[in-house]
């Protein structure tokens, strides 16, 4: 029994992980600077904003393992070495296993390269 079915995997599976990684950059800089800025607007400690970046990061990585897993199943569990270059609808699926794979392993990065200045700033530079 599948839980997820194949049909979810299509071009949009493609677009996730870098749209989960853009969503995550723009949530955590957007809090940071508005808390930097106006810190009395918004009544918390640089701590729950360290929280809330963290909180943020853990979503936005599950989410992107999760499209990394779809693409794998759809790349066939790697099965098949690239290239994927016959003008076939199989072959096909199976680069855009492989493409989508590639950008969510480099979304996973991105992420954890986004949150990492929430791990050493302590309070907000001015």
């Amino acid at each position: 029994m599948r839980l997820i079915p194949k049909e979810v995997e299509t071009l949009w599976t493609l677009f996730t992980a870098p749209v989960v990684w853009i969503a995550h950059f723009l949530v955590c800089y957007i809090g940071a600077a508005i808390y930097c800025a106006k810190p009395e607007l918004v009544g918390l400690s640089f701590s729950a904003v360290r929280a809330g970046i963290a909180a943020a990061t853990v979503i936005a990585l599950s989410l992107i393992a999760l499209s990394a897993w779809l693409a794998w199943r759809q790349w066939g569990f790697g099965t098949d070495d690239p290239p994927h270059d016959d003008p076939t609808s199989r072959d096909r699926s199976l680069f855009q296993g492989f493409a989508t794979l590639l950008l969510s392993g480099l979304s996973f990065i991105a992420v954890i390269f986004t949150a990492m200045p929430a791990l050493f700033l302590t309070e907000c530079i001015r």
